[in-house]
């Protein structure tokens, strides 16, 4: 069965910008939460995303699990 791609919108209230950050990466655990596309916006300024994870190419294919504008190297994601 081939799936399609949706985007969900779902508000939520936060503290600031970095709460709702981490919000959202509780949400990556989730199989099909596409992490690398996982952004945050303001409510006013929907136009506005910032990134959740880093989501760049690793070597083997896979993308980087670890939050946007991380310090060290790239990692894989964690799956349970």
């Amino acid at each position: 069965m081939t799936r399609e791609r949706f985007v969900v919108h779902p508000p939520v209230l936060a503290s600031d910008l970095a709460a709702a950050k981490r919000l959202a990466r509780a949400l990556g655990f989730l199989p099909d939460v596409d992490r690398g596309e996982t952004t945050v916006s303001e409510a006013d300024a929907q136009f506005v995303r910032y990134r959740v994870f880093c989501d760049s190419l690793l070597d083997n294919g896979r993308r980087c699990g670890r939050p946007a504008d991380h310090d060290g190297p790239c990692v894989p994601p964690e799956r349970p």
